[in-house]
């Protein structure tokens, strides 16, 4: 296994909205010496079909509010894997046994994973009923 690398800043942008829709398991892994087609591959597992599609249509939503579109988007609404594409950044958000079974980490497991322990703190609160 690679030791994890820093993420660089300009992937702030992708990571800190995966972290806000508690998904079961954010792996950001940088491939920019492996390949010319992205810089960054992010896996997000949601628990079921319900949480794929909120998660990949949040981070659709907050990237947009930051000016940042994607360039292709596939499978938000199934729910089972959505794909989206911001060209340097590639999103996967699969449902747990889509992950298991594409194994995206394992096809790049001689690619340094990103440590993100620093961002794990951008989960969201439950909402508290007092206020």
């Amino acid at each position: 296994m690679n030791t994890p690398v820093t993420p660089d800043p300009a992937f702030e942008a992708f990571i800190i909205p995966a972290f806000k829709r508690k998904a079961a398991s954010v792996t950001a892994i940088d491939v920019r010496n492996l390949t010319s087609y992205a810089d960054m591959i992010m896996i997000i597992e949601g628990t079921s079909k319900r949480q794929v599609s909120s998660i990949a249509e949040y981070l659709i939503r907050e990237l947009k509010k930051q000016d940042i579109t994607a360039l292709g988007v596939e499978g938000v609404k199934e729910g089972e894997w959505a794909l989206l594409d911001y060209g340097d950044v590639i999103i996967h958000v699969f449902e747990s046994r889509k992950k298991d079974f594409f194994n995206i980490e394992g096809l790049w497991a001689d690619a340094p994973r990103m440590d993100l322990t620093a961002y794990e703190h951008h989960y969201e609160q439950p909402e508290n009923d007092d206020d």
